[in-house]
């Protein structure tokens, strides 16, 4: 239904103008299977014989605001991609099962069920939340094999964690961004429509996940959608607690009362998790010195064909906004010219019937005649903008989808980053810890005997030396399995580019042409029926 805002009365006349519109009866056959239909299937009413009377064309305008047989139809993508209907939320659509020669996971997402949380609260319906049934086709050997298939209920809470363990497993990796959490939106929108978006939204989600070659095959995923009852996947312990863990560690570790370096285990993982604020403040120094220093770091990155795929994700990111933009306006711009067209229609009609009403000659009959084929092609033209605009829709929405890869793939660079300023955080502690221990020994040896205490110190910072190294390592190895994680998967994201833009252009393009060409046949078979003015002209 065309869109259009209210204000009193005027809004009140305006609705009721959309409903009489959608009314409409156009003489023509229904659409052929294919979408596409033929020059007779626009307009075919006639030009009234000179002998037709007042009444009996009365009677035929009268006809006009008879029940729908137009308004209703379903057109079929001109590209048939995919079907023109929505996915039904509440009884998914299970299809045939793809070849087993191939691999497929297929995930749908339905049926939201309201669930109170077992709590304390005193608050009757204050700790309420949805679940969602999901169910899961495969015939992955990870998941049992062919006929394999899982119903299980998740909350989104469980989303949430599921996204945060693959974050924390799969570092590097172009890892799908899950649906926000949108707490103004569940506040603003109907509850029934924000869960319906909400539904929609994790399905998307999780088929992303499902189709990524690598993410399909992850433990985590598996227990997502295998495992029945509480989600089996440990929670990332909130930032709070975190910090507030970095906090009574932090004095112990500047008194050296507890190990001031980086655990071997814990260097592998990015500091920001905040279970060691001496780390974080040490990465936070080093990144520092690494942009005002002056300084060189001893770890640089300098892999320059990677750099100037990262330059140019970030050009790609600003012109797809942009394209992005002009799609919505292009959205905006067919919306409004369908309802123009619309109104246009619909005020032909009203002017008809009055001129049918009072004709007391033959040319106010031919004239409401005329007017008549005009309404019905200009209503026509309304509800094919209205279809085109939700095939564009469909394609172009393809440029959003994108926006989000590239976040995605931002995140992944960040994964880099973070893992590349740990190396070089430990390097310069390296050499500040040799640097020490050099110091100590060239005192030291000055001593008559030796200093016991400055002997002890030595031992300690050598020991201290060789679990930096060894963290080193651990950091080393991170990070170059990052690296590889980032150039598979730059490769993964410009192969299904192509693919995902060649179809979009292709659906947007045989879209476009097609309904330009059905709207043109209406205007053109309006041409024919309206040529007898070019006769009485000359």
């Amino acid at each position: 239904m065309m869109k259009q805002e209210n204000h009193g009365d005027e809004g009140a006349n305006l609705h009721a103008s959309q409903d009489d519109m959608e009314s409409l009866v156009l003489d023509e056959p229904p659409p052929s299977s294919n979408g596409q239909s033929s020059p007779s299937a626009s307009t075919s009413v006639e030009r009234h014989s000179s002998t037709a009377t007042t009444s009996s064309t009365s009677q035929n305008f009268n006809s006009i605001l008879e029940p729908p047989s137009y308004a209703d139809a379903i057109f079929t993508s001109f590209d048939s991609s995919s079907s023109n209907g929505q996915e039904n939320p509440k009884q998914p659509s299970y299809q045939s099962d793809p070849p087993t020669r191939s691999e497929f996971l297929k995930i749908w997402v339905s049926d939201p069920e309201k669930e109170l949380e077992l709590t304390n609260s005193l608050v009757p319906g204050g700790t309420s939340y949805y679940t969602y049934l999901i169910t899961t086709r495969t015939n992955m050997p990870e998941y049992g094999g062919p006929g394999s298939e899982f119903t299980v209920r998740r909350r989104f809470k469980d989303v949430v964690t599921l996204s945060d363990r693959l974050s924390e497993s799969y570092r590097g990796f172009v890892i799908p961004i899950r649906p926000d959490k949108s707490v103004v939106e569940s506040q603003v929108m109907q509850i029934e429509q924000f869960v319906e978006q909400r539904r929609a939204a994790l399905s998307k989600y999780l088929n992303k996940l499902a189709v990524h070659p690598t993410l399909k095959k992850s433990e985590e995923l598996r227990l997502f959608l295998v495992v029945r009852g509480k989600l089996p996947l440990a929670k990332s312990v909130d930032m709070a607690s975190r910090m507030l863990d970095g906090a009574v560690r932090l004095p112990r570790q500047l008194t050296g009362e507890a190990a001031a370096v980086t655990d071997v285990n814990e260097a592998a993982q990015p500091a920001k998790g905040g279970r060691d604020l001496l780390r974080i403040f040490r990465e936070l120094r080093q990144s520092v010195v690494n942009d005002w220093g002056g300084v060189k770091p001893i770890v640089v990155e300098e892999d320059k064909e990677f750099m100037e795929r990262k330059e140019k994700v970030a050009e790609f990111e600003q012109q797809l906004s942009n394209l992005s933009q002009q799609a919505e306006s292009l959205v905006k711009a067919q919306q409004d010219i369908g309802e123009t067209m619309g109104e246009l229609g619909l005020a032909f009609v009203k002017l008809t019937k009055l001129e049918t009403e009072g004709a007391m000659f033959e040319s106010q009959t031919i004239r409401a005649t005329d007017m008549k084929n005009v309404a019905t092609a200009a209503v026509k033209a309304s509800r094919l903008y209205r279809e085109l605009n939700a095939q564009t829709v469909k394609h172009l929405d393809k440029l959003h989808e994108y926006l989000g890869v590239i976040l995605a793939v931002n995140s992944a660079f960040s994964d880099r980053s973070s893992a590349l300023l740990t190396v070089q955080t430990l390097s310069s502690e390296l050499v500040s810890l040799q640097s020490r221990i050099e110091k100590l020994e060239a005192t030291a040896s000055k001593i008559f005997g030796g200093d016991r205490s400055r002997m002890r110190k030595i031992e300690e910072l050598k020991e201290t030396l060789k679990v930096s190294e060894d963290a080193k390592s651990c950091a080393v190895r991170e990070y170059e399995r990052i690296k590889e994680n980032n150039r598979s998967e730059l490769e993964r994201v410009d192969r299904e580019r192509h693919e995902d833009f060649m179809g979009m252009l292709k659906g947007f393009v045989l879209n476009q042409a097609g309904y330009a060409e059905k709207m043109a046949n209406a205007w053109e078979k309006l041409a024919e029926e309206t040529s007898a003015y070019k006769r009485d002209g000359n």
